[in-house]
């Protein structure tokens, strides 16, 4: 089979995750299925009250308020652990010297189908394309990044080094089985750093939105007289980045879509005054003791606007939420932040 570092970037790649049985890895899909299918006619109800202002409640919203306690009471009991936190290569502790060298931990093992065929998010098919930067720069992997965190002007995001001083990083924290509060346990996260390896701060990472943002949209500014700088990436790489790849899913956005390595949502509307889907990408975070999400809504620019060039790159909105607690949901509170804030703007 062949491999390319496209089918790596959008999940299709076939290489698995921490999980080794595909049989679990089966089972876990058809009940997160099931879960939706469930759960989607409470949801669409939910939407249609908020855009039909003045539609009276019926039986269905209490039954659709007893389903969402239930669940809510059932998922965020203290103690509850993500089916993924209980992997134990979640907490490994050996360090590798090179990514190169972290790729024994999955190499030798079966591909789960044909790359292509399916989506299944791997971590590991990070670190094998972290293999590849690193092979084609010839620098480490780590170097490499962390000279373009400083392009970025992303100073204050660097390796989470177990080893190194770091001035006002957090520490981690977990609920144990009996509800409990405790410092998240040593784990040393050199067999992934593509995949989850480094340090960040909200500052930080609102700097990578307003980066990724400008440079998708300075392309669409006209009469600028060459006094837009040209973005960081080039507005159709952006572009391809945020345009959803086919056989893809989302597990944390059901109207959305993988692309490369990012959930894309794409603008939509079937009918008038009904349901309007915004363009947004977004990306969420987990590791051992903390998440952490970075969402993306691109302003609809004004034709007019952008030929008289009135007004400048990047516009719209982005939310950035990083908390040291593992295994918190936090996409759907960005976009709520974010549409909040494009509508406040509207109003103005």
């Amino acid at each position: 089979v062949a491999i390319t570092t496209r089918l790596l970037v959008s999940h299709l790649s076939g290489i698995r995750h921490y999980e080794k049985d595909i049989a679990k890895v089966k089972e876990e899909k058809e009940k997160a299925n099931r879960a939706l299918k469930l759960t989607k006619p409470y949801q669409d109800r939910e939407q249609k009250e908020k855009e039909g202002k003045g539609i009276g409640k019926t039986e269905g919203d209490k039954s659709r308020k007893e389903h969402e306690g239930e669940v809510k009471s059932r998922n965020s009991k203290p103690g509850r652990r993500d089916k993924e936190f209980e992997q134990e290569e979640y907490y490994l502790k050996e360090k590798f010297e090179s990514v190169i060298e972290s790729l024994k931990i999955f190499k030798n093992d079966p591909l789960f189908f044909k790359p292509g065929s399916q989506f299944l998010y791997s971590t590991y098919g990070f670190t094998l394309l972290s293999a590849v930067v690193e092979r084609v720069s010839g620098q480490k992997f780590t170097d490499y990044m962390l000279k373009m965190f400083r392009d970025l002007d992303m100073l204050s995001t660097v390796l989470d080094d177990n080893e190194a001083m770091i001035y006002n990083r957090a520490r981690y924290y977990v609920y144990n089985k009996k509800g409990r509060l405790v410092n998240a346990p040593y784990v040393d996260n050199s067999y992934k750093w593509a995949g989850g390896g480094f340090l960040s701060s909200v500052g930080d990472l609102l700097k990578f939105g307003n980066a990724l943002l400008y440079s998708y949209q300075v392309g669409q500014f006209k009469n600028t007289n060459g006094k837009l700088l040209p973005g960081y990436l080039k507005p159709d790489t952006v572009a391809m980045m945020w345009t959803p790849v086919p056989k893809t899913e989302v597990s944390w956005d059901r109207d959305g879509k993988y692309a490369m390595a990012w959930a894309v949502v794409e603008k939509k509307q079937e009918y008038g005054c009904c349901r309007q889907q915004r363009h947004y990408a977004s990306h969420t975070g987990g590791a051992v003791g903390a998440s952490s999400v970075l969402l993306i809504l691109p302003e609809e620019l004004n034709p007019e606007v952008v030929e008289t060039g009135l007004v400048v790159p990047p516009r719209g909105v982005i939310v950035t939420i990083i908390c040291n607690m593992q295994s918190v949901s936090l996409n759907s509170t960005a976009l709520k932040i974010a549409r909040e804030f494009d509508k406040q703007k509207w109003a103005q």
